[in-house]
């Protein structure tokens, strides 16, 4: 039973990897994992074989062509997305009965919420450092998987490896959107956000650059 749960452990892991890593070689998971490359090969073929992951031999300069790894969309779909249908039939409805206009108020009002929320932990004195990594600490713990680090040029890259509200933004961009805005509002009128990176977009997560005007 311990082998057992080690080897589920180890295949559990292997996704969150690729979740946060994009793709990678059979040997750079086995680092990550603490395991032997055989071992780490395992892992993937039970992963394959259930369809969650896939593969693709690339060249990368001279020598060999390498076999990358990532998820696949049953793979990403292991990662919860926060009560999804009951969420996309909820937008229906009030997009059926109430019109546009009221779900546009509806997720307003969600944002201003949000904004209220993130501007108690973020405050105008933070250093746009301190801004960025407390932005990234508050939607990880919502979900996100969510990250930040400092560029070459000054600027920041914020990171969201999952989405916990796909399936409503995929009805509703609108929710995309208000995201967007929240990131500009809380961040300050004197900070630069664009998103570089869109998952509704067929990205594999959602990027922002974050920088001084």
């Amino acid at each position: 039973m311990f082998i057992m749960n080690n080897l589920i452990d180890d295949q559990e892991k292997a996704l969150q990897i690729l979740k946060n890593k994009g793709e990678i070689t059979i040997k750079e998971l086995a680092e990550l994992l603490g395991i032997t490359t055989e071992g780490a090969r395992f892992q993937i073929m039970k992963l394959d074989s259930n369809g969650l992951v896939k593969s693709e031999n690339r060249s990368k300069g001279r020598g060999r062509p390498k076999q990358f790894w990532s998820l696949t969309a049953k793979g990403h779909s292991r990662f919860p997305d926060a009560h999804a249908e009951m969420t996309v039939k909820l937008i229906e409805k009030i997009r059926t009965r109430y019109g546009e206009a009221m779900l546009e108020e509806v997720i307003n009002a969600t944002s201003a919420d949000n904004r209220a929320n993130y501007s108690r932990q973020i405050t105008t004195n933070d250093s746009l450092s301190s801004k960025v990594e407390k932005l990234a600490a508050i939607r990880d713990r919502e979900g996100y998987m969510a990250k930040a680090r400092e560029q070459e040029d000054g600027s920041f890259l914020l990171v969201e490896n999952h989405c916990p509200i796909c399936s409503a933004a995929k009805v509703c961009q609108g929710f995309c959107r208000a995201e967007l805005q929240t990131f500009r509002e809380v961040l300050g009128e004197n900070v630069e956000v664009e998103r570089v990176e869109h998952i509704l977009s067929g990205a594999r997560r959602c990027a922002y650059v974050v920088k001084e005007k």
